[in-house]
C-alpha cells in the first residue's frame, strides 16, 4: 500500500505548493476547471446584484485568485465574489450614493475593494485576526437570511422580464419592485427563467457533479444565438468588452461614505473565507492561520482593486466543488484564474449573448440557499441566545439595511463577550477540616473582579460546616491590576471579621512581580498565607 506524501510546513510564497508531487498535477487542473466552470457565470451573476457589468465578475476571478494563489494558506479555498459581499457592495453604493447616479461607478468600485484590503491588512497588523473570528455563528446566519430574503426577491423582477435592481435598496423595495414587475410580465423571459432555475435545481439535486450554473449559461447563450429569443424581447446583459481589465485608479470622491461599508465587508469576508477554509480542509494539512489569511486576503482585495474586481472572499460552493474535484493546492487556482483570463480576451463575444433572466436564475438559486429556517429552529430548542441574535440581525437586515444589520451581529456579540467574562467563574475544587479550596477559573480585571469576589463570599457564606481557612487557586491571574489587588485586599479584611483566612496559591511569576509591590500582598507572604499549589494548602 503506497503511503501519501505528507505535506512540509508551509513557506511564505506559494505555501500550498511546499513539496509539491508531480502526480498532483492532473488534480489540480482538472480541479481548476472545474470550479472555472461553476465560478465564473457565478461571479458574472452576482456582480449583476450590484449593479454592476458582468465583465466585472470575470475579472473578480483573476487578480484576487492569483494574488491569493500566491500568498493563501488554503491548498483548495477559490476565492471571488459572494453572495453576501455582492450584496453588501449593493448596499454600500446605495447608502453612498453611489448607485444613484455617481460618473464613475467603477472608480468606486476600485476605492472600495481597495479600503476593504486595506481594512483587512490593518486587521492583520493589529492581530485580530482570532478576535474577528469569534464574532458570533448566529450573526452569520442572520446577516446570510437577511442577504437571501432581500436578494432573492430583488431578482423576481428580473426573472419576469423587467430590468430593476433593486437588491441594494433593501427589502421592502425589491418586494414593490416585484409587485410592479407582475403587471408587465414578459411570457419568454419567464419560460428561461423557470428552465434555468429547474436546469440548476436538478443539476444540485440529482447531479451534483455537474456544474448546474455553467450548463444554464451555454443553455442561455444558445437559445439566443440559435433561436433568436432576443428579437421577441428578452434582455441580454450589456456587451462584455474584450481583454483584460485596464489598470484603474479610485475615484475618492465618496471615500467616506463608502468606509462603513468597507468595514462590514471586511469583516464578512474574513468570517467567509475562514470558515470555507476550514470546510475544505485536508486531514494532513497545517492549521489554518488566521494572520496568514487575514493578509492574503487583504492583498488579494488591495490588488484586485486595481484592476476592476469586486470585494472578494473564499467562496463555500466553488471551494466545496474544488475540494471535490480533488485540489491538492492552489495551481488549481491559478488554472481557474487562467479560464477567466481566457474567456474575458476570447469568450467576450460570445458570452454577450447571455440573458439576463439567466444570470437573475443563477443568483435567485444562490441565495435562496442561504435561508437557512431549519439551522434556525434547531437554534430555537438548542440555544435561545443564539436564536435570537439570528433572527434580530435578520430582521434588522430586512427592514433597516445590511450594512445596519453587520453592525447589530458584531455588537451584540461583544457585548456577550463582556457579559460572559464580566460574570464570576468560581470552581469549588474540596473542602477539607475546615479549608475550602477553589479556583479562579479566568483572569481578573477591573470589570469582573467584583463579581467574584461576592461569589467566593457567597459561596463561604453557603456552607454547613464552619470554614476557617479560604484557598484561592490564583493559576489564572497572569495579570494583576491595582484594582485586582485593593479588592482582594477588601475581601480579605471583610473575612477576616468572620474568622476566616484567605490563602493564595499557584500565583504566576508575573503576576507575583507586580504582586510584590503591594504591602498586603508582602505581608501574606509574612504570615505564609501565599502557596506554589492549592495541595500544599488543604490538609492531609
Amino acid at each position: 500500500m503506497t503511503v501519501p506524501p505528507s505535506r512540509p510546513p508551509q513557506r511564505l510564497l506559494l505555501p500550498t505548493t511546499a513539496g509539491y508531487h508531480r502526480s498532483w498535477l492532473r488534480y489540480d487542473i482538472v480541479a481548476g476547471l472545474t470550479t472555472g466552470a461553476v465560478v465564473i457565470p457565478q461571479a458574472m451573476a452576482y456582480a449583476s446584484i450590484a449593479n454592476l457589468p458582468a465583465e466585472v465578475g470575470i475579472y473578480t476571478c483573476i487578480v484576487p485568485m492569483l494574488v491569493y494563489a500566491v500568498l493563501g494558506g488554503s491548498a483548495a479555498m477559490s476565492v471571488s465574489t459572494t453572495s453576501t459581499i455582492a450584496t453588501l457592495t449593493a448596499t454600500t453604493f446605495v447608502a453612498a450614493g453611489v448607485a444613484q447616479g455617481a460618473e464613475d461607478a467603477l472608480g468606486s468600485l476600485v476605492t472600495l475593494s481597495l479600503l476593504v484590503g486595506l481594512v483587512l491588512l490593518g486587521l492583520r497588523a493589529l492581530r485580530l485576526g482570532a478576535l474577528i473570528e469569534n464574532i458570533n455563528v448566529a450573526t452569520i446566519l442572520g446577516v446570510k437570511i437577511g442577504v437571501g430574503g432581500t436578494v432573492a426577491v430583488a431578482q423576481i423582477p428580473i426573472l419576469l422580464g423587467e430590468d430593476v435592481r433593486s437588491a441594494g435598496e433593501g427589502f421592502f423595495r425589491a418586494v414593490l419592485a416585484t409587485g410592479r414587475a407582475l403587471e408587465t410580465a414578459h411570457l419568454p423571459t419567464i419560460a428561461i427563467s423557470v428552465a434555468s432555475i429547474a436546469i440548476i435545481v436538478f443539476c444540485k439535486r440529482y447531479l451534483p457533479r455537474v456544474p448546474g450554473t455553467f450548463l444554464v449559461a451555454c443553455a442561455g447563450i444558445a437559445v439566443v444565438a440559435w433561436a433568436g429569443v432576443d428579437g421577441t424581447g428578452v434582455a441580454l446583459i450589456d456587451p462584455v468588452p474584450q481583454g483584460l481589465p485596464a489598470f484603474t485608479l479610485p475615484d475618492t470622491t465618496q471615500l467616506v461614505g463608502l468606509l462603513p461599508g468597507a468595514l462590514a465587508i471586511a469583516i464578512m469576508a474574513f468570517l467567509e473565507s475562514a470558515t470555507v477554509a476550514r470546510s475544505v480542509q485536508a486531514a494532513d494539512a497545517p492549521p489554518t492561520d488566521a494572520g496568514r489569511e487575514l493578509r492574503a486576503a487583504g492583498a488579494a482585495n488591495c490588488a484586485g482593486a486595481f484592476f476592476l474586481a469586486m470585494p472578494a472572499a473564499g467562496g463555500l460552493s466553488q471551494s466545496a466543488v474544488n475540494y471535490a474535484a480533488g485540489a491538492k493546492t492552489q495551481i488549481s487556482s491559478l488554472v481557474t484564474a487562467g479560464l477567466a483570463i481566457l474567456a474575458a480576451t476570447a469568450l467576450a463575444p460570445t458570452i454577450s449573448l447571455l440573458p439576463q433572466a439567466t444570470l437573475a436564475a443563477m443568483v435567485f438559486v444562490a441565495v435562496v440557499g442561504l435561508i437557512d429556517i431549519p439551522t434556525l429552529i434547531r437554534w430555537a430548542r438548542l440555544s435561545p441566545v443564539d436564536f435570537w441574535i439570528a433572527l434580530l440581525v435578520a430582521g434588522v437586515g430586512l427592514t433597516a439595511g445590511l450594512l445596519p444589520a453587520v453592525a447589530v451581529g458584531v455588537a451584540s456579540t461583544l457585548l456577550l463577550v463582556l457579559r460572559e467574562i464580566n460574570s464570576a467563574h468560581i470552581d469549588v475544587l474540596g473542602k477539607r477540616d475546615g479549608v475550602l479550596a477553589v479556583r479562579l477559573a479566568y483572569g481578573l480585571y477591573t470589570a469582573n473582579v467584583r463579581a467574584n469576589t461576592d461569589a467566593i463570599l457567597g459561596i463561604i457564606a453557603a456552607e454547613t460546616t464552619p470554614v476557617r481557612i479560604v484557598a484561592i487557586d490564583a493559576h489564572q491571574l497572569r495579570f494583576l491590576s491595582v484594582t485586582v489587588l485593593t479588592s482582594f485586599e477588601e475581601l480579605d479584611q471583610e473575612l477576616r471579621r468572620s474568622g476566616v483566612t484567605i490563602h493564595l496559591a499557584a500565583l504566576p511569576e508575573q503576576a507575583r512581580v507586580r504582586a510584590v509591590h503591594s504591602e498586603w500582598f508582602l505581608s501574606l507572604i509574612r504570615q505564609q498565607r501565599v502557596h506554589t499549589s492549592i495541595a500544599s494548602v488543604l490538609p492531609e
